[in-house]
C-alpha cells in the first residue's frame, strides 16, 4: 500500500471558491422594476427569452416575482419578444 506522501497527482486538486450571491435590487435600493425599460430586462433573460433562474442571478424571491412579472408585461406590450432564436 502507499502512503499518503507518495500519492501525486497529474494537476493539482481545484478547491471551489464560492461567489457570495446578492440582489442587486436589494443592494442598489431598487423599489420598483420597470417594464418600460426592456434593455434593462434583457440583462435577466436569456438568448431564448426565458427568464434566468435566481440560483444563477442572486436575486431574491420576491424580486424575482417582481421581474417575472415586469418581463410578462413588457412582453404584452410588444416590447420584449415572446420567442425568439438569438436574442443577443
Amino acid at each position: 500500500m502507499a502512503n499518503q506522501s507518495e500519492i501525486r497527482y497529474l494537476t493539482p486538486i481545484s478547491v471551489e471558491i464560492r461567489k457570495n450571491k446578492y440582489c442587486r435590487f436589494l443592494k442598489s435600493g431598487i423599489k420598483y422594476i420597470d417594464y418600460k425599460d426592456p434593455n434593462y430586462l434583457r440583462m435577466l433573460i436569456n438568448e431564448q427569452g426565458k427568464l434566468l433562474p435566481r440560483r444563477l442571478t442572486g436575486t431574491s424571491l420576491k424580486f424575482q416575482r417582481k421581474v417575472g412579472q415586469a418581463v410578462k408585461r413588457a412582453r404584452h406590450i410588444a416590447l420584449l419578444p415572446y420567442s425568439v432564436d438569438l436574442l443577443k
